[in-house]
């Protein structure tokens, strides 16, 4: 083949060039018209802050007050989505498990938690341990009611922790069950014992299934540490509301949290989308 036919056939033809051209002017427009949009949004919220009459000055003298609980909010959130994927995980395995014990309890733990308000669950960790504690010191098991008694912020992490362990399970147990039986069978035949092939196998490939999920879930979580409040945890829900209270400014406290919510949600997101790509760049590599 001549040095004109290979060129040739490595530059696109004139119809893909065009072709090319018209989706990038078409994805353009549809770019330019979606910022249009988001302006006309941001123009009637400002327009709703002028007719509500919020008071801009307080929302920013107040601004660092509710900006102090985000370490509050980060700090239960982080550890409870760590506890959550360490009982999802055991939660999985059980599932999965043709021990009747093991998969008996996770089925039992999946079933309730799901099957339950979080924010009764919020109250069973934080009211309810020390009532248990104090029943069992009167059977003889001195210190029990003390040892029960939480704190609100570990008390905080538990709930969420093992309300989205529950949630979690299936996700881990969908990753697990995605991976084909030929490469199980394959780590049998090398001489790999069940518990070698789930460590070097099974679960490194499931965890790349499960990690986009396990995303949703963490910013999930963000929002939901909110309930923590009802224990009195200073996060951002708590003391928005609690500067509102004092002024009878609520809307403007809490539409100041809102924003600080969604800010790290985006960014949390923003991160998920970047990890995403990196994993799929490795797949196909």
């Amino acid at each position: 083949m001549s040095s004109t036919s290979t060129v040739a056939l490595a530059q696109p033809s004139a119809e893909a060039q065009c072709n090319m051209a018209a989706q990038r002017v078409k994805v353009r427009g549809f770019a330019i018209k979606l910022i249009v949009v988001w302006l006309g949004i941001f123009v009637i919220l400002g327009v709703g802050v002028k007719l509500l009459r919020f008071d801009v000055n307080f929302m920013y003298d107040r601004l660092g007050f509710i900006i102090e609980g985000i370490k509050y909010t980060l700090l239960v959130s982080a550890a409870g989505i760590t506890l959550a994927i360490i009982l999802a995980l055991l939660g999985a395995l059980g599932r999965l498990s043709k021990n009747p014990i093991a998969n008996g309890v996770a089925t039992f733990y999946v079933s309730f938690v799901r099957g339950t308000p979080l924010l009764v669950q919020v109250y069973v960790w934080y009211l309810g341990l020390p009532q248990i504690g104090q029943q069992l010191e009167k059977v003889g098991l001195t210190g029990a009611q003390k040892l029960l008694t939480l704190p609100a912020i570990p008390a905080g992490i538990l709930a969420l922790g093992v309300c989205y362990g529950a949630y979690m399970t299936e996700t881990f147990r969908a990753g697990i069950q995605s991976i084909s039986k030929g490469q199980t069978e394959a780590a049998y035949s090398v001489g790999m014992t069940p518990g070698q092939t789930r460590r070097r196998i099974i679960l490194p490939q499931a965890l790349r299934v499960v990690i986009p999920p396990i995303g949703n879930d963490f910013v999930a979580m963000l929002k939901d540490s909110s309930l923590v409040m009802v224990m009195g945890v200073w996060e951002l829900t708590y003391r928005a509301t609690k500067m509102g209270r004092r002024y009878f400014r609520s809307l403007e406290t809490l539409t100041v949290a809102a924003i600080i919510y969604w800010i790290m949600c985006v960014i949390l997101q923003a991160l998920q989308a970047r990890l995403e790509a990196q994993m799929g760049r490795g797949e196909r590599k």
